[in-house]
């Protein structure tokens, strides 16, 4: 699903200052598969996750994610390839302050070519999904942070995407509530088979996922498997 070959990244501070952030980066991601990339704040995740989603390209070396190469891609290939292949979601939420949970999860379909009311019947299926039946008609700034953050799965979700690219998705959030949010990827990963990428600063955070790849200094400095069946197996005993 996502192949990254000897990717580099690097940032121009004036003339001739170079800064490379992300040094010959290699991993790979099968579908289906829930993986963590975990590192400390400088470690180039979000460099790497930017990236990953399409929404910047490396410096140097290959990507390829579900078959397209993302360095020969054009940039309006690039954004079709964003709003039908990968749902975001952020720890800052991202949603538009002005207008309802609804019409926030329903603006990605609009992008899509849905007809209207296609939209609204799929943004309140999606919003009950995550738990939002009764508050469907609410501004942002009329819910809280998991509230938020729910709204953003289900937008994520609007185009049924293969892929969900999640940036610190719980950072925000008290740990119950990030308990809750952590839940819905998982009922997303074993029931609809999403293949998931979470990127995180938290070690027990990434526990939770299939495997681990740890960033450090712009470099992958290894690779482990999570412990989601043990840690399952615990809580449901």
């Amino acid at each position: 699903m996502l192949d990254l070959r000897n990717i580099h990244k690097s940032f121009f501070i004036g003339t001739p200052n170079e800064f490379e952030v992300l040094h010959g980066v290699n991993f790979n991601v099968k579908e289906g598969e829930f993986v963590s990339i975990v590192g400390q704040s400088g470690s180039g995740k979000s460099t790497l996750m930017n990236i990953i989603g399409a929404l910047d390209r490396p410096t140097d070396g290959e990507y390829t994610l579900d078959g397209v190469d993302i360095q020969k891609a054009k940039d309006h290939e690039l954004s079709i390839l964003r709003n039908k292949k990968i749902g975001f979601v952020f720890q800052t939420y991202n949603l538009i302050a002005r207008t309802s949970a609804l019409k926030n999860v329903e603006l990605p379909m609009m992008y899509a070519g849905m007809s209207k009311g296609e939209r609204a019947d799929k943004a309140r299926f999606l919003l009950e999904e995550v738990g939002m039946k009764d508050r469907m008609m609410h501004k942002p700034d009329e819910l809280s942070g998991g509230q938020k953050q729910r709204v953003a799965i289900a937008r994520a979700m609007a185009n049924d995407p293969a892929i969900i690219l999640a940036d610190e998705p719980t950072g925000a959030l008290d740990s119950a509530t990030g308990r809750l949010i952590m839940d819905i990827f998982h009922k997303l990963h074993e029931e609809q088979g999403k293949t998931i990428v979470l990127i995180t600063h938290s070690p027990e955070l990434s526990q939770e996922t299939e495997r681990i790849i740890t960033l450090k200094d712009g470099s992958i400095i290894g690779e482990s498997a999570g412990n989601w069946q043990g840690l399952k197996a615990k809580e449901d005993a």
